[in-house]
């Protein structure tokens, strides 16, 4: 999707016109192989950075083309919302320095981007999912002004029909639904790709994916989305849901998301992966092509394959085959999707060198795996170590083996094989190996720090501002540059908390309980007397809010009670009453409150659906910890 100038199809002959392009692409490929055009013998990584942008309160900033102009350098590029970059980094040659080389430009690079977003009070977060990241901040609106990441929205809307669902547990449960693809937004990667010979192809393919699942368990770093403690690596389930483009009305067929781990080992040669990807999913965007790659490789030329990088582009293999052409000479990549952005750019370059080591380290023994494994053992194990991370056990060759396990008996002796044999200086490799062993020494990784010191922040104290203190530290440590095994855990002490609460979203309860309107009166006395609540909101058959009771309703209607007299919550619900939004001002709340000298202030949406409920016991809440009320 890295093209820019995309359409969506005008009719089918267009689509079938395109189509023809692509078959005529695969058969170039296949040509390029039979006849050893691709590049041999040269080995090249390279690295993309995903970045959030956070503005003064550590909530997104919505302001990524104002920072990308102020920077002014090709390395840079947009994401698909207002509050993403991403960089680009250059090919190095896999050898000696080069991993050296590579984390002193991306260094180099953050720093010109964080000069540059000084000036506009923006900070630059390294993270798979922004602790501060909320619903509110994924409206169309908030979507990148380009016409490729518009399309990408109304084509995958146009295909799913129905809203997008999401629907993960881990120690909380977030389920929702959202009108657009920006939850995608959400996920934050630092994505590596490393050059593969195409006679070694399939092997190395097969053997990403088998390394997949402990290399993320002692990758995680993205245990939270709005205020939930979900998986380790939450990134993994949030972004197949975002651009799902399955619903439920025909949930029988066994049809894979376009964001998938995969479901076979790979035979034959890449081009395989290919014709699975053109034969399972429809192409979504046009593009104008010229060449005829076909007739190009006949000639002994290198074509761009553009229809075919298109539609790679819009299937999302979190080990994802790759095909360029670099001084006039084509080459295929595996690129690895999966590692999450940050904690810090030395946690990013130690997963990236672990990764790398042991791609290139693979034994012999571990070739042709399809005849030794089962690959849904496989799958299991990705999946598994989203989930766990470095906690979950995972299956090796029939054996249960416990991720912590596995990584320091076998994979860390092959990833050093693997960097020596490509002879990386020595002192490199100790210095990002290191890292990783001290991971596993200490049994530390960003998910588990993240999760540990954001239930601790929790303690006395709400989601929200939890969130923001977490982003603090997080933002603090990152600067340091220290990996995150050394991070000391949050000092908890009311002096240290956050104490500004400038929005509706920072003080407002989402732990509700709710009744319809055809509810008997008697349960909802029971459920304020149970929950010890005052206010109960109404909701009809669309979840949308159409009422409250109150104390007080509650009081009338028992005195002016009647012995056999049975009415529904409809008969006396207040149907007249002030809301607010999410985004609103806290003065505002308190404002409102007074002006309609109400005691409780429901928060909805723009379609009138309840987000939260702000109280009078809220307020107070807020002035005993902060002794104010912010504008």
């Amino acid at each position: 999707m890295g093209v820019q100038a995309v359409t969506q199809f005008s009719d089918s002959n267009q689509k079938r016109a395109f189509t023809k392009q692509l078959l005529n692409e695969i058969k170039a490929l296949d040509y390029m192989l039979e006849h050893n055009m691709i590049e041999r013998n040269t080995s090249r990584i390279g690295a993309e950075q995903e970045l959030v942008l956070l503005d003064s309160d550590l909530k997104p900033a919505l302001n990524n083309m104002e920072l990308l102009n102020m920077i002014k350098d090709d390395h840079y590029t947009t994401e698909i919302a207002r509050f993403n970059l991403e960089i680009n980094l250059d090919p190095f040659d896999f050898k000696k320095d080069c991993f050296e080389r590579m984390e002193t430009q991306l260094s180099t690079l953050l720093t010109k981007g964080e000069q540059a977003a000084e000036k506009l009070k923006t900070n630059i977060l390294l993270t798979g999912i922004a602790p501060t990241l909320g619903q509110e901040h994924l409206h169309f609106e908030q979507m990148t002004p380009n016409a490729r990441y518009q399309s990408l929205n109304d084509v995958i809307r146009a295909e799913r029909k129905t809203d997008f669902e999401l629907n993960l547990s881990g120690r909380d449960e977030l389920v929702t639904q959202h009108p657009n693809i920006l939850f995608e937004a959400c996920n934050t990667s630092f994505q590596v790709h490393l050059q593969i010979d195409p006679d070694d192809f399939v092997d190395q393919y097969n053997w990403s994916q088998l390394i997949a699942g402990p290399i993320l368990a002692v990758a995680a770093n993205s245990p939270l989305l709005m205020g939930k403690r979900l998986w380790s690596e939450t990134r993994i389930a949030l972004f197949q849901q975002s651009v799902n483009t399955r619903n439920t009305i025909n949930n029988v067929r066994n049809k894979e998301p376009r964001v998938s781990f995969g479901n076979k080992w790979v035979k034959g040669s890449v081009t395989d992966l290919y014709k699975d990807n053109v034969s399972r999913f429809s192409s979504l965007f046009h593009v104008d092509i010229e060449e005829d790659a076909l007739e190009m490789v006949k000639q002994g030329k290198a074509p761009s394959l553009s229809a075919l990088n298109l539609h790679n582009g819009t299937v999302y293999k979190w080990n994802r085959p790759c095909y360029g052409v670099g001084g006039g000479k084509p080459h295929l990549r595996i690129e690895n999707r999966y590692i999450p952005s940050g904690p810090t750019v030395l946690d990013e370059m130690a997963t990236s060198a672990f990764w790398l080591g042991l791609m290139v380290g693979m034994p012999d023994k571990y070739k042709d795996l399809s005849g030794k494994m089962p690959f849904d053992d496989v799958r299991y194990n990705f999946y598994n170590a989203a989930r766990s991370g470095m906690e979950s056990n995972l299956n090796w060759f029939g054996k249960i083996i416990p991720a912590r396990r596995l990584l320091e008996k076998e994979l860390l002796d092959l990833a050093y094989s693997g960097l020596d044999k490509m002879n990386v200086n020595s002192a490199d490799v100790t210095k990002y190996m290191s890292v990783i062993e001290n991971r596993l020494r200490k049994k530390v990784t960003g998910a588990r720090w993240m999760t540990k010191n954001y239930s601790e922040l929790l303690k006395g104290s709400t989601p929200n501002e939890a969130c923001i203190n977490l982003t603090k530290k997080m933002l603090e440590n990152q600067r340091t540059g220290n990996p995150v095994h050394t991070w000391k855990n949050i000092n908890v002490k009311e002096q240290n908390k956050h104490k500004e609460f400038k929005t509706v979203n920072e003080i407002m309860e989402t732990d509700l309980f709710t009744v319809s309107e055809d509810d008997s009166i008697d349960l909802v006395v029971n459920v304020m007397n149970w929950q010890n609540i005052r206010h109960v909101p109404v909701e009809n058959d669309d979840n949308e809010l159409v009422g409250i009771i109150d104390s007080h309703a509650i009081i009338h209607f028992l005195a002016d009670k009647k012995e056999s007299e049975e009415q529904a919550v409809k008969d006396i619900m207040l149907t007249n009453f002030p809301t607010i939004s999410s985004t609103a001002s806290s003065k505002q709340a308190v404002n409102l409150m007074a002006d309609n000298r109400v005691d409780a202030l429901p928060v909805v949406d723009g379609s009138n659906r309840l987000l939260g409920i702000v109280t009078e016991s809220d307020i107070i809440q807020v002035l005993k910890i902060t002794n104010k009320i912010s504008d």
